[in-house]
Parts: structure tokens; sequence; C-alpha cells
């Protein structure tokens, strides 16, 4: 299967997972932590950061989960490459803005970990 193929399926998946999570779970949580923080959504930059989180997925860990085809390193690399790319963000914020609450840094942590390798598996099963 191609790059493109990989990358379309696992950015469907991604975006489902991720609305369930922001419009049910986390729009409440967010809104207690983050209040004085939060705007209106820039989809501009939302959606840059759902590519290339994405694109990164589909390049660092999926292909070659298909290429090894292993389930345990998808699901591996897929926890730390979520968790990576989360704690940029969350880890940055926590060092640099007054007030971040450590509660949005665990629970990001967590959420981009678990979001990393379920996009990731669910898309090897597919593609496999």
């Amino acid at each position: 299967m191609t790059y493109l193929k990989i990358f379309g399926i696992a950015l469907g998946i991604f975006f489902a997972i991720d609305m369930v999570w922001l419009t049910l779970v986390a729009k409440n949580l967010y809104a207690k932590f983050l209040g004085a923080f939060m705007g209106p959504v820039k989809w501009l930059p939302a959606i840059l950061f759902y590519v290339l989180f994405v694109l990164g997925l589909a390049f660092f860990v999926i292909m070659p989960a298909v290429d090894k085809d292993s389930l345990w390193y998808v699901i591996l690399a897929g926890l730390f490459f979520g968790f990576v790319s989360y704690a940029t963000y969350d880890l940055t914020n926590l060092a640099t803005i007054k007030d971040w609450p450590w509660q949005i840094t665990l629970i990001d942590l967590a959420w981009g970990s678990t979001l990393g390798a379920m996009v990731s598996t669910i898309t090897f099963l597919i593609v496999r």
C-alpha cells in the first residue's frame, strides 16, 4: 500500500478519534483548567497539526511496522511518537506560560500517547 493511502486512512482515524475526545471528554476538562487561555479555535494551525502529526505517524511508525509486519512495533512506536509529540507542546507550555496547569500536561501526555498508539494500530490492522 502506498504512503499516501496509509496517510489518508490514518488521517481519517485520527480525526474521528480526536473529535470524540475533544467533544465528549476534553471539552469541559479544558474549559475548567484552561478557561483563561481559551479562545475560538484557529482552524489553520489545528489542521496543520493534524496533518503533520499523521504524516509523522505514517512515516516513522506505520510504514516501518508494515515493513516489519510487527504489531508490537506499531503499538510501542505509536505510543512513543504520540508521547514525544504532545510532550513538545505541553512541556514547553509548562516551562514558559505562567500558571499553565500541570494537570493538563499530564492528561495531554497520556492522551497523546494513547492517540498515537490507537491511530497507528488501527491503521496498521486495516492495511495489513
